[in-house]
């Protein structure tokens, strides 16, 4: 299909509990609609230090299979599509040195940031839960913000997760502080194809009014769960309406 996404920086896997679908269903699908790169970003796994075993991510064990399946594939289909390997990544201090020696020994291409926790995933809230907390939206920006300074992450997955309730003049200041700060770090921000056709609380009007205004970079991404999500055309439309109705500065790929 010529008329789609070129590339595709956000796809997860089987192994995040939540997704379904093998990788090679997701390449072949991929290649079909024209896609020329894909890169997996399954969930990070985290190295729990009680024994916990999260029910939304891999396990630290199983990150080297994963890693080795997407390998494989990107020699088989190298004539194809291009493929690359990562993670969605919260950044949580507690597990970030023990992730990034992971990242390296497995000789990762790069992560995205989806902050959907502030601290491990045990202790929540979930991000995307309601709040009208202004502390819970200030700790949400300062900690993407501390994040995104450390170069470890090539974008910012559904920058509008934060599902603020409170008072328009606290989420407008602490976006906009959001959007300058990564502006400066020249990180785009993802407009999430997937919360379109899941009807999400994102991708939020009030949120993209912003990038507009700040001159921040965009990417879209599928944040693929299932194959049907490689196929979105009518959601990747609706995403195309966003960037023309608040004239955003739209790439089409990263630079790996």
């Amino acid at each position: 299909m010529s008329d789609f996404l070129k590339a595709n920086y956000h796809t997860h896997t089987y192994r995040c509990q939540h997704a379904s679908g093998t990788e090679r269903e997701y390449v072949e699908a991929a290649i079909r609609m024209g896609i020329k790169e894909l890169g997996f970003s399954d969930h990070v796994p985290c190295p729990f230090r009680d024994g916990y075993v999260s029910g939304i991510r891999m396990t630290m064990d199983q990150a080297s299979g994963y890693v080795d399946t997407i390998r494989q594939l990107g020699r088989e289909y190298a004539s194809d599509i291009k493929l690359y390997v990562g993670f969605e990544a919260e950044y949580i201090p507690e597990f970030y040195q023990d992730q990034m020696a992971m990242f390296y020994r497995l000789g990762c291409d790069y992560m995205i940031m989806g902050q959907h926790f502030m601290k491990s995933e045990q202790n929540g809230p979930y991000t995307g839960t309601p709040t009208d907390d202004e502390s819970r939206i200030r700790e949400y920006v300062d900690t993407v913000i501390k994040g995104m300074e450390t170069g470890s992450y090539k974008y910012l997955a559904h920058p509008d997760l934060i599902n603020y309730q409170g008072m328009d003049s606290v989420y407008d200041w602490e976006m906009t502080r959001l959007c300058k700060a990564l502006k400066d770090l020249d990180i785009p921000l993802e407009i999430n194809i997937l919360g379109i056709g899941q009807h999400k609380h994102y991708p939020a009007d009030r949120f993209w009014k912003i990038p507009h205004d700040i001159g921040n970079k965009v990417i879209l991404g599928l944040d693929a769960h299932c194959v049907d999500n490689i196929c979105d055309v009518e959601s990747y439309e609706k995403a195309i309406n966003i960037v023309k109705k608040y004239d955003l500065n739209l790439i089409d790929r990263l630079e790996m």
